[in-house]
C-alpha cells in the first residue's frame, strides 16, 4: 500500500540539492504535457503475439513511458502455493492482482505505464524481451512518441529488464529490481547444490536431475520438504547441523519475510524456508528449465563444498551437530555422485536464458533485499565484477548505481518484514524513489548519490548506504562459461 506518498513527493524535490550532477547524462526535454492518443482510441488491452498486454495512461502525460516486465510465473502449478498459473498482463506491480495503488501514484506524476505477460510461462526470458520490444512498438505506433522510456521489472523480469538495456536502442534508464542480474546458469546452478547437498546430507534416495515429468519433479520436492521440516520440527541436532551445512554452501539467508533470525528458533525456520524455496527451483523449476533448453543445463561435477563453510558457519554447524560436525558433512558432499551438464543444453541455456553482459549502456538504479531466499542478494556482486570489467574494457556508456535495503533486526511472523528480508519485499515508496531518481539522474543530469537516495526512500525503506554483499558462493559458477 502507497503509506507516506506525501513523504515521497517531498523528498524528490530535495534530489538536485543533495546528488552530484553526472558527466555522462544531459539534459532531457523538460515536457510534462505531451500529447497523446487516448485509450477511447487505441485498444489499450489486448494481445500480440500470444503475450496479453496493457497500456494504461495518465490524465496529462509527462512524456515518460515506464516499460514493466513481471517476474518469474510458472509454467504448471508451483510449489509450496501450488496455485494456478498466471498470464495476465502486468503493466505495473500488483496490478494484475488488483492492487492498484502504486500504479497509480505513478499515474498521477503523469508517468504512462505498459507491460504484459510473455508468450509462455516458465524461464520465458527471450519471450520476455520479445513482449517488451513489441509493447514498445505498439506504444510509439499507436499511442504516442515518448520523450524517455524506462524499463523496469522484478526478479525474471529484473534479468528481462537487464536484457533490453544491454541491447535496444530506445531505453532512456533502466531499474531491475531483486532482480536474477548473475544469469540462468549460475542461479540455477546453486538451486542444484542445494538439492544435491539435501539429497546427500538428509534425503538419499531423493532424484535430483533428469525429471521425466512434471510430476515426478514435485514429488522430489515434497520429499525433501517433508524432510527438511521434519527435521527441524523434531529437534534433531545431526540433521539441524546437516540443514545449517546445506546453507552454508548455497549462502542461503536466515532470515525471510516471516522469520527475523533473532534467536536461534526464528534462524533455523528462517534457514528451512529459504531451502525450501531453492528445492522448489532446483526441482520443478529445473525440470522446464531442462525441457525448455533440451537437458541437464547445469552440473556441479567441479564444485568443491568444503571450501565454502567459513569458521564462523562451521561454529554454528558444531554447536549444534557436534564436534567435527561441519567436516564431516563438508566430507560427504565432496565424496558424492555428481551431476553432469549436457553441453548443448547449457550452451542454448546460456543463449537464451538470460546471461547479462554488464555493459550498461544506460542510466541503471538496480535494488535487492539483503535477505532474499529465492534470488540470492550475491547476484549484484556478479553483475557489478561483470560491470566493473566491462567498463575496464571501455565497452560500458553509463553508470550503475546499486541500492539494498535491509530488514529490521526483529518483527513478528504474523506481520511479516516491512522491508529487507523476502524476495521483492520492498516498500511502494522505495519503488516509487527509484523511479524519481531515475528520471531525475536521465532527464537533469543528476547523479543519484546515497544521501539522494536516504532522502528519496525515507526512512523507513530500509535502505542502507553501507551494506554491501558478500561474493557469489560457489567459485566454479562465479563466471559463466
Amino acid at each position: 500500500m502507497i503509506r507516506r506518498l506525501a513523504l515521497a513527493a517531498s523528498a524528490a524535490l530535495l534530489l538536485a540539492a543533495c546528488s552530484s550532477a553526472s558527466a555522462s547524462s544531459t539534459a532531457r526535454d523538460q515536457s510534462t504535457d505531451v500529447p497523446f492518443t487516448g485509450c477511447d482510441s487505441v485498444a489499450c488491452t489486448g494481445t500480440i503475439n500470444g503475450a496479453a498486454y496493457e497500456i494504461v495512461m495518465p490524465a496529462t502525460w509527462n512524456g515518460t513511458l515506464l516499460l514493466y516486465s513481471h517476474g518469474y510465473r510458472p509454467a504448471q502449478p508451483f510449489p509450496p502455493s501450488f496455485d494456478p498459473v498466471n498470464t495476465a498482463a502486468t503493466p505495473v506491480p500488483g496490478w494484475d492482482s488488483g492492487d492498484k495503488e502504486l500504479g497509480e501514484a505513478l499515474l498521477a506524476k503523469g508517468y504512462a505505464l505498459a507491460g504484459s505477460s510473455y508468450s509462455t510461462n516458465g524461464w520465458a526470458v527471450e519471450d520476455g524481451v520479445r513482449a517488451g520490444q513489441e509493447v514498445y512498438d505498439f506504444f510509439t505506433a499507436n499511442v504516442g512518441t515518448p520523450n524517455r522510456v524506462y524499463v523496469w521489472g522484478d526478479s525474471l523480469g529484473g534479468l528481462i529488464t537487464e536484457e533490453i538495456a544491454e541491447n535496444a536502442e530506445w531505453v532512456d534508464g533502466a531499474a531491475p529490481l531483486c532482480g536474477v542480474m548473475g544469469g540462468l546458469l549460475p542461479n540455477i546452478g546453486l538451486a542444484l547444490d542445494t538439492v544435491y547437498a539435501t539429497q546427500q546430507l538428509l534425503y538419499p534416495e531423493m532424484k535430483i536431475d533428469s525429471f521425466t515429468s512434471y510430476e515426478e519433479a514435485v514429488q522430489a520436492w515434497e520429499g525433501a520438504a517433508s524432510r527438511l521440516i521434519e527435521s527441524a520440527r523434531d529437534q534433531d541436532t545431526d540433521a539441524i547441523g546437516k540443514i545449517l551445512t546445506i546453507a552454508a554452501v548455497v549462502d542461503a539467508p536466515d532470515q525471510t519475510y516471516r522469520f527475523d533470525g533473532s534467536d536461534i528458533v526464528s534462524k533455523v525456520s528462517g534457514t528451512v524456508e529459504a531451502l525450501l524455496t531453492a528445492v522448489a527451483y532446483g526441482t520443478v523449476g529445473r525440470y522446464e528449465i531442462d525441457q525448455r533448453f533440451g537437458g541437464n543445463v547445469v552440473g556441479n561435477v567441479d564444485s568443491e563444498y568444503a571450501s565454502r563453510i567459513s569458521e564462523a558457519e562451521a561454529e554454528s554447524i558444531n554447536a549444534i551437530g557436534g564436534d567435527g560436525a561441519a567436516a564431516r558433512n563438508a566430507a560427504l558432499l565432496d565424496s558424492g555422485p555428481r551431476v553432469a551438464a549436457d553441453p548443448a543444453a547449457q550452451a542454448a541455456a546460456l543463449e537464451r536464458g538470460g546471461n547479462p553482459t554488464g555493459a550498461v549502456q544506460v542510466p541503471t538504479i538496480t535494488m535487492h533485499t539483503k535477505a532474499d531466499p529465492l534470488v540470492i542478494v550475491q547476484n549484484q556482486t556478479l553483475f557489478r565484477d561483470r560491470y566493473n570489467a566491462q567498463t575496464a574494457a571501455g565497452n560500458t556508456r553509463s553508470d550503475l548505481v546499486q541500492t539494498f535495503t535491509v530488514a529490521p533486526g526483529t518483527y513478528s511472523q504474523e506481520t511479516g518484514a516491512p522491508y529487507g528480508a523476502g524476495h521483492c519485499n520492498f516498500t511502494p515508496e522505495s519503488r516509487i524513489a527509484v523511479i524519481e531518481l531515475l528520471d531525475n539522474w536521465v532527464k537533469n543530469g543528476v547523479y543519484p548519490g546515497t544521501a539522494a537516495i536516504e532522502n528519496a526512500m525515507g526512512p523507513l525503506s530500509g535502505y542502507s548506504g553501507s551494506y554491501a554483499p558478500g561474493p557469489w558462493p560457489n567459485p566454479v559458477t562465479a563466471v559463466t562459461p
